[in-house]
Parts: structure tokens; sequence; C-alpha cells
């Protein structure tokens, strides 16, 4: 509805009265037999005075109504300056406006507070489990034989999954978590497959590498996470065939397999945090976590993370490393 029409409704009771007090005037000066005239220029006179009042007053209506408009599009928490008040409605809306934002500020600090304390209790635990986890991979290095292998790869699945769960916290935290510095890329490639070399061994799959000599502006921790997340990946649904990782122009890390591949309809979706898509649905185990922590982290670091695969034909990720200039710690 427009404003005018709104003011008009408003307004409807004033107009109303003032046309029935004019017809009251003209019709007892119609009984007495007076001029008639002398009602109408009073009237006239009225209606002038009026129609003047009403456009001052349509005016402060609209200054109010888009200064309301503007403050509407401020977050809650930034809503002050409210029109004068003029009347006791006014009073009492900018009464129970107050007694909102106070009631969502309390709220939101409530929240905030719950929020961090599940956060820091997550913490410590993933801090605290590693150490048990140490103290396994210590005792299994003791021996060499089959068994231990294989438990000594579920025991990095398993810090990975402690590790994805630090990744998931830390997201939007507003810790410093990030330190830029210029690294070298084949030393954090080589230690990603450092740790999944006992799954390689065990699928009997080729690794195609050669040190890439190259340099990339970001952390080296969080890019860590990502592309030993993509290997787990590529291992994950490869049951024949090879890994290979190299680089490309323009400063493009890739991670190509041989593996199920992903279904078309799946692609688009594959970053979004919970969707697992076929592939998830047959391997039970799968969290859909994975690469939407890999996107994301890809986002804070400055980098991108894209997918182009077909079914039967393998997978190949990228991860371009210079999509965004940063500065040098």
């Amino acid at each position: 509805m427009s404003l005018l029409k709104m003011y008009l409704r408003q307004r409807k009771t004033a107009l109303i009265l003032f046309f029935l007090f004019a017809l009251v005037f003209l019709f007892t000066f119609y009984l007495y037999d007076l001029p008639l005239g002398a009602v109408g220029y009073p009237v006239l006179v009225c209606a002038v005075f009026a129609f003047l009042f009403f456009m001052y007053d349509i005016g402060s209506v609209k200054k109010k109504h888009d200064l309301l408009v503007k403050i509407s599009r401020l977050p809650a928490q930034l809503m002050d300056h409210f029109p004068d008040v003029r009347s006791q409605d006014d009073e009492d809306y900018q009464a129970i406006i107050m007694a909102l934002r106070q009631e969502q500020s309390d709220l939101r600090t409530s929240m905030t507070l719950r929020y961090q304390d599940m956060v820091d209790y997550y913490t410590i635990w993933a801090h605290q489990i590693k150490t048990p986890i140490a103290a396994m991979r210590l005792t299994l290095q003791s021996e060499d034989s089959a068994m231990s292998r294989q438990l000594s790869e579920e025991l990095w699945r398993i810090e990975q999954y402690v590790e994805m769960v630090l990744a998931f916290l830390r997201l939007d935290s507003d810790s410093k978590d990030y330190v830029f510095r210029e690294q070298e890329l084949d030393p954090i490639i080589k230690d990603a497959v450092k740790k999944l070399a006992g799954t390689f061994i065990r699928k009997k799959l080729t690794l195609n590498y050669e040190p890439v000599h190259a340099k990339v502006l970001t952390d080296e921790k969080w890019l860590s996470f990502v592309i030993e997340q993509v290997l787990s990946n590529a291992l994950k649904y490869t049951n024949s065939g090879s890994i290979t990782v190299g680089i490309e122009e323009p400063a493009t890390l890739y991670i190509r397999d041989t593996g199920i591949g992903i279904a078309p309809e799946d692609l688009p979706r594959v970053f979004e945090k919970s969707f697992t898509g076929y592939n998830g649905r047959s391997d039970k185990k799968a969290s859909g976590i994975g690469l939407y922590l890999c996107r994301r982290i890809c986002d804070n670091l400055g980098h991108k993370i894209s997918i182009n695969s077909s079914l039967d034909s393998g997978t190949t990720v990228y991860i371009r490393l210079d999509r965004k200039k940063l500065d040098v710690e």
C-alpha cells in the first residue's frame, strides 16, 4: 500500500468529522433560512487551511517513514536514533522495540558463551586424545607385521578425524590461526605422502610424483591438511592404478587418481557440508565434511579448489595457489 493511501486511511476519522461538521452547519443554516454563503465561505477557508495542514503533516509522516526504513536496514544492535515521540503509540512501540533488542542481545550473549564453552571443550578433548594416539603409535612401531601396519593405518585415520574436528572448530573462530609465509611446496607434499605410505603399499597403488620445485604464499599447517584430505579421498576411492601429483600453470597443484570417479549430478555439490553423493552412499563411513573443510580452508587461505571427474574415469582435484595476493608475515 502506498504512503498516501496509508496516510488517508490513518486520517480517515478526522476527514469524516470535518465534512460532517460542514454538513451540520450547512443544514442548520438551511433550516433557519439563512444565507448559505455565510457558512460556505468559512468552510472553504477551513478547507484551504486543512489542505495546507495535511500537506505539512504528510511531509512529516514521509520523513518519519524514510527514517524508519533506513533504520530497518540496520542490524538490530545498531538500531538507534528513532523518530521523536509524537504520540502514545510511538512511545509504546519504541518501548517494545527496546525490550526486544535487549532480549536479543541477552540471547546472543548466552548463545555465544555456550558456543565458546563447546569449542573450548572439544578443543581440549582433541588435544588430549592425541596423547593416547601417540602412545599407541609408539607401541606399534616396536613391531613390524601385517597387523601392526593395518593398525597404524587405522590409527592415522583416527588422527585425521581428530584434525578434522579441530579444523571445523577453528573455521569461524576469531583466533589468528593463520600464519602466511612463502613455503616450499615439495616438503608439504612429501610429508602428506609419507603419512599415507602404508595405504599406498596395502592397496598396491602407484604414486607418480616428481618434485614440483615451487614456492607458495600460504599457511603450511592448513595447506597440509587440505592436501592430506584430498590424497586420503583419492586413496579411499581408488582400488587399482595410480595417483599422480603435479603442478601446472598458473601455480595450480593437481592430484589425479584412477578411481571410481564422481557422478555428474554430484559434482556441483561435492563441497557442500554433509553431502556424500553416490560414492558416500556406497561408503557408509563417509561424512561429507572433508571436502567442505577443504573448500572453507582454501577460501581462508586465498586459494581456490575445484574438481573435475567422471564415473569410472578417475578424479582430478585442482588447488590454485595464486588466486589472491596475501601479505607475507
